[in-house]
């Protein structure tokens, strides 16, 4: 890892509390408990003696890990993000020149479980693990708002308990301990405050299709920005003030569709001279298998009829509004790089390769952010 990331991040940059604080030689004449220790968020992080001439390694924590609602001076207090107004039934409509591959009927889905996940900064999401009748994956919904639904988890099933459906997530609230009653006996069952809340929405759900990416997401890779894109999204759904929820769809298509073996033959091919769309062709794989039908039909079970969609792809909205626009995209949310908008972020060469070729190969629309 170069030595000088912290320089190229700009020494103003505010980093999320959960950093490891920044390594400084020790100064062996005034050793204080504040050159030992730094405090953050009431956790005590110790900081070791170092040899000037050899610091220590900078954290392993990506640059671009921002978990939702993240404090810093740039966090708004609603939810703030412009969209552009698309509509795919018109040839202008902004919605792409592609006419994606839809499948002639959706997939069959089916939310088996649910669970609020805390976040680390006292946010939280629900969790949705979904099932379907195409591909033996289970795929995610992370979903922010409590009155976002699974019909298909709230509808009662043979002979289970009230322990069974608070057990699977089927409940209404929030569970504590000695509760009995799941509160959502019928299907798309609401809890008052639930209800309350939805009505006070006057816009669709912020929606992001997100395909799964291990390399971006968890091995701290600087060859594409998914890792930032997953991040931002969940920054930006978790915003107080943000009655209308969000919704992030995590489908299990990683490199593309062609799979983790493959996307690492890839990344050889790149370091070799292709570029991302060139090395997929080379391995005989189309440039971009992905699909979107199970995105579609999970939406649907979430009850979404009307969405915002968070993507820098045009051509993405026409194949996730599905064969018949089951699922209508009023808005398009651009998702401009942090390091472009003088947030933080990261850069690397690979990645700014990778961004070049999005735009210029498969027509992704990365503007640089309005003044």
């Amino acid at each position: 890892m170069p030595s000088n990331t912290h320089a190229e991040l700009g020494e103003t940059s505010q980093l999320p509390s959960f950093y490891s604080p920044r390594s400084t030689p020790a100064d062996s004449s005034a050793k204080t408990d504040r050159d030992l220790h730094q405090h953050v968020d009431g956790f005590a992080l110790s900081q070791d003696s170092a040899d000037p001439a050899h610091p220590p390694l900078p954290s392993l924590l990506s640059p671009t890990f921002t978990p939702p609602q993240t404090p810093g001076i740039h966090t708004p207090t609603t939810a703030g993000p412009r969209g552009v107004p698309v509509d795919s039934s018109d040839p202008n409509g902004g919605c792409g020149n592609k006419k994606p591959r839809l499948l002639p009927t959706l997939p069959e889905v089916q939310c088996i479980v649910r669970a609020r996940i805390p976040t680390v900064n006292g946010s939280e999401m629900f969790l949705h693990l979904y099932t379907n009748n195409v591909d033996n994956k289970e795929h995610l919904a992370i979903v922010f708002g409590n009155h976002i639904r699974s019909q298909s988890l709230d509808a009662p099933r043979q002979g289970e308990t009230e322990m069974d459906r608070m057990i699977r997530g089927a409940y209404t609230g929030r569970l504590y301990p000695g509760r009995t009653t799941s509160g959502a006996n019928a299907a798309n069952a609401e809890s008052p405050s639930a209800a309350s809340e939805n009505s006070s929405s006057s816009q669709p759900p912020l929606v992001r299709i997100h395909s799964e990416c291990y390399t971006g997401e968890t091995a701290w890779s600087a060859r594409c920005d998914c890792g930032e894109q997953l991040d931002v999204a969940a920054h930006l759904m978790g915003l107080p003030g943000n009655p209308s929820g969000g919704i992030i769809i995590y489908l299990r298509q990683e490199g593309r569709g062609i799979g983790l073996g493959e996307k690492l033959k890839a990344y050889n091919l790149q370091d070799l001279g292709s570029d991302t769309v060139e090395a997929n062709l080379l391995l005989r794989h189309p440039a971009d298998a992905r699909s979107y039908g199970l995105a579609t039909a999970m939406l649907l079970d979430l009850g979404q009829y009307d969405v915002r969609l968070l993507t820098n792809n045009p051509d993405k909205i026409r194949a996730v509004e599905g064969p018949n626009r089951e699922v209508i995209v009023r808005e398009r949310v651009a998702m401009v790089p942090l390091s472009w908008k003088g947030e933080g972020g990261f850069k690397s060469p690979e990645a700014q390769g990778y961004l070049k070729t999005k735009i210029e190969k498969m027509g992704h629309m990365l503007e640089m952010p309005r003044s």
